[in-house]
């Protein structure tokens, strides 16, 4: 990656200490975000001056969930609401349960939707949510009571036209139909455009649980055209095997690709010739995990990085791709459908190695997509069919990378650069326009 600073950007300098809240030595995932606006801002020119803003959340709620266990104890739980910046529209952003959820982690999500959202141009701003809770631990009548405790908590910066939660890591239609239902009973109306990712029947969207996936898919092989990649043969290696990576790998799989090689929580599996995916998707709906798949041969951690393949999709947790395993990874181009998967360093390296990398905040926008489709559906109530959802979702697709790509040719610069030079630039545009008040 070349360096080439505009005549017209003003100076860059650290104006700002870091915030109190945050320990400089253990930055987590917040210091990766902060690492990829350095990057950036040597391209912003005049809109440099507002480049701070972007290195710190408009607002970050801290909340205690208390829950009521099913053994009448009472247990507590730490839950957060971040909105990242605001100035194109309402904030927009997953809620995940995870038991390693941190604020730092938090922040950094939702400045990467922030991204995202202006990327794929749509009126949103980033944030993000979650609870430090390993939720196989909780009944099915303590995740609800858990869930709605925490939708009260944070009702007061949410809303359809504030904050607009929806499906993360270990939530789903269900959670959502029950943040739905607590925000509604708690205004007095119901309100369905509160949170995307609902279930069809309470005004969620056709196409909404595939759109990552497909999104994933669209950017792939508008990308392997780039580089000359033949689709029709080519080996694919997929980590994380639910509604991103599953459906990524399927649609692959249906444009003649071979997935040879999925990792997720439970364990590897690997088959040279190529997985059933149809049957593997079926073995990790009854099962949990691709852990056990008679179609392949078990595959160890540590290998499936090194896997021989063509295309490599991370779509699990974030800093998955490290300065230890990038070396290992044979890929020609790499597609990040989980948030935040490649750390900095591994991107150099993998830059180096001539790896294509399409970064997660235009790799796995398809699922923001359809979630504004769904958020407009519900305030005009007047909804779409399947087949004119997913055309629209890939031709926004298609029309944002195309972007990304002519900026990075333009300023020789990566792919993940280049798509924070698009965006950057807009989230700024709006915020100068919009000006200081008071």
């Amino acid at each position: 990656m070349t360096s080439k600073t505009s005549k017209k950007s003003a100076p860059v300098t650290n104006a700002h200490a870091l915030p109190s809240y945050l320990d400089p030595a253990h930055l987590g995932p917040w210091g990766i975000y902060l690492a990829q606006v350095d990057r950036v801002t040597p391209y912003l020119g005049p809109l440099t001056r507002w480049v701070e803003t972007l290195k710190r959340p408009k607002r970050a709620l801290i909340v205690d969930v208390p829950l009521r266990r099913d053994d009448g104890t009472i247990a507590h739980y730490e839950g957060y609401r971040v909105q990242h910046n605001v100035s194109r529209g309402p904030g927009k952003g997953g809620v995940r349960f995870h038991q390693d959820v941190t604020l730092s982690e938090v922040m950094a999500l939702a400045a990467w939707m922030s991204v995202k959202n202006a990327a794929v141009n749509v009126p949103y701003g980033g944030a993000k949510g979650g609870i430090r809770v390993d939720p196989r631990t909780l009944s099915a009548g303590e995740l609800e009571r858990l869930t709605r405790r925490y939708t009260s908590e944070i009702g007061l910066i949410i809303g359809p036209t504030k904050d607009i939660p929806a499906p993360d890591v270990n939530t789903n239609e269900k959670v959502m139909a029950w943040m739905m239902d607590t925000y509604s009973v708690n205004v007095g109306a119901t309100s369905t455009g509160v949170v995307t990712g609902k279930p069809i029947e309470m005004g969620g969207s056709l196409g909404r649980r595939e759109a990552t996936g497909r999104g994933v898919f669209t950017v792939g092989i508008e990308a392997a055209k780039q580089i000359g990649l033949q689709i029709e043969g080519a080996r694919v290696a997929v980590q994380g095997f639910g509604n991103v990576g599953g459906i990524a790998g399927k649609l692959f799989t249906e444009a003649g690709s071979l997935v040879v090689a999925v990792l997720d929580h439970t364990g590897g599996v690997h088959n040279d010739k190529g997985l059933n995916v149809p049957k593997l998707l079926e073995h990790v709906a009854k099962t949990g995990g691709v852990a056990g798949f008679k179609g392949g041969e078990p595959l160890a951690t540590a290998d499936f990085w090194s896997t021989k393949c063509d295309i490599l999709i991370p779509a699990a947790l974030e800093g998955q791709i490290t300065k230890a395993n990038a070396p290992k990874i044979k890929a020609k181009m790499v597609i990040e459908g989980a948030n935040g998967p490649t750390t900095p360093e591994a991107d150099d390296i993998l830059q180096d190695k001539g790896v294509l990398v399409v970064p997660d905040v235009i790799a796995n926008a398809g699922g923001v997509t359809v979630s504004y489709f769904e958020w407009v559906q519900d305030f005009s109530s007047f909804f779409w069919s399947e087949e004119e959802i997913n055309q629209r979702l890939i031709r926004i697709m298609k029309e944002a990378f195309d972007g990304v790509w002519n900026t990075a040719q333009q300023h020789k610069v990566s792919l993940r650069t280049a798509t924070f030079i698009v965006a950057c630039t807009r989230i700024l545009t709006a915020r100068d326009l919009r000006g200081l008040y008071p």
